[in-house]
């Protein structure tokens, strides 16, 4: 394994992918730098994602590859691809086609509730 100051300041592209193959990728909308979902990726779809310029990702409960918007049309063109300083995450920014829906609920993010605390209690509210 590469030594941090080679992983963190260095050229080199070397994804850390965890113990089960997958690394997590957080995928932000490029125009307007909002947050459209985080997913996971292993090895094949980081490959398919930058040989064809196309998120894919790994989906953990079906146990397979999947292009974003081969179902919904909400295909995701990749404008860049970053790694964070240790190299275990990755941000796509994406131009969201179709009608730029990236939650499977219908929404545009998957992040559409925030936490709001009353009196000590919790609970989530929609941020739309």
């Amino acid at each position: 394994m590469a030594g941090d100051k080679e992983l963190e300041e260095g050229a080199a592209f070397t994804p850390r992918f965890d113990a089960n193959g997958l690394i997590v990728c957080v995928t932000v909308e490029a125009a307007t730098r909002e947050i459209l979902m985080v997913a996971y990726m292993n090895q094949l779809a980081l490959d398919k994602t930058i040989e064809t310029g196309v998120a894919h990702y790994w989906s953990r409960s079906r146990g397979a590859l999947w292009r974003k918007g081969d179902t919904s049309g909400q295909v995701q063109r990749v404008v860049s691809l970053s790694v964070d300083c240790d190299q275990d995450a990755i941000q796509l920014m994406v131009e969201a086609g179709g009608d730029g829906k990236a939650c499977h609920t219908g929404r545009k993010s998957c992040f559409y509730r925030k936490l709001a605390t009353e009196g000590g209690a919790r609970r989530l509210v929609f941020a739309e």
